[in-house]
């Protein structure tokens, strides 16, 4: 007879299996209801009127003011700032996924003098605050002349979150079998026809994975944009963008609700389409 201790049993009693799963499957949909209420908050209130945004605290508007999404799209120029996003995005998750795979490649499958020290020293810079390098890298844009449009922008979001996809894609590259190696290069492929050709697919859902997490820090980074764009307002990003709706007097809460279910909306569908292979992904590395 099994004895052993059981966090489940000690929450949820010696009730029967099928009672056990009805009870864990209440408590977990009241969590998963409590976590996305802010979602479906904003959501409802970018379908008020101002007005009834204080008098109704329902979920279900009264009358539905789609004119909210056309005045944040158009007037508040968020159409502009979500193809700014959508160009930094792009142009990150593609340098920052290239970059971080090779360098992740050599780290997770070769040792060389002073691996160890570099590992160590680059990992512990993940430690380093954000806002202690935005002076740093807004004036080292400053001298390249890239201070003030999106492809400066765009390099400077790419260089924030290389750390952390460095180590997944070196967990992941570890625990590749090594004789795919040893046989391509009895066959004669070279070092780098190795990597985009046999470990490189090998790794697709560690790419997709790091595609994942760059394209949510991208989309959704405020500091670094706010600073890099202050310059040039015309280059705003989304994230941004929804600040300017925070007046000094007031704040358009509807409008703003309208900009950020635009924001957010992409990313929730990318994560949909795409989660399966971020599990996969982190489970690799972790394993790794």
């Amino acid at each position: 007879m099994n004895t052993g201790f059981s966090p489940l049993r000690l929450v949820f009693g010696n009730h029967s299996p099928s009672m056990r799963i009805a009870l864990i499957s209440t408590a977990l949909t009241i969590v998963c209801l409590i976590w996305i209420y802010p979602f479906l908050w904003m959501v409802s209130t970018s379908l008020k009127s101002n007005m009834e945004m204080f008098a109704n605290p329902s979920l279900l508007p009264q009358e539905f003011a789609w004119d909210n999404y056309r005045r944040a799209w158009v007037e508040a120029n968020m159409g502009r700032y979500f193809f700014n996003t959508l160009i930094v995005t792009a142009g990150s998750v593609i340098l920052v996924t290239a970059s971080t795979a090779m360098l992740g490649y050599v780290l997770g499958r070769y040792n060389f003098p002073g691996r160890t020290a570099f590992f160590v020293g680059f990992v512990a810079t993940v430690f380093i605050p954000q806002g202690f390098t935005i002076i740093p890298v807004f004036e080292l844009l400053s001298m390249m002349g890239l201070s003030a449009n999106l492809f400066g922008l765009t390099l400077a979001t790419s260089g924030h979150a290389m750390v952390v996809f460095v180590v997944l894609f070196a967990g992941y590259f570890s625990q590749l079998p090594k004789e795919l190696e040893e046989a391509a290069r009895v066959e004669g492929v070279s070092f780098f026809k190795i990597f985009w050709y046999v470990m490189l697919p090998l790794a697709r859902p560690m790419v997709v994975t790091v595609v994942i997490m760059q394209v949510l820090h991208a989309w959704n980074d405020f500091l670094l944009p706010l600073v890099v764009t202050l310059a040039n307002p015309a280059i705003r990003t989304l994230s941004v963008g929804i600040y300017a709706f925070k007046g000094e007097q007031s704040i358009d809460w509807t409008g703003m609700s309208a900009a950020a279910t635009i924001s957010i909306v992409p990313v929730v569908i990318l994560f949909v389409l795409l989660q399966r292979y971020f599990i996969n992904g982190l489970a690799g590395a972790i394993k790794g």
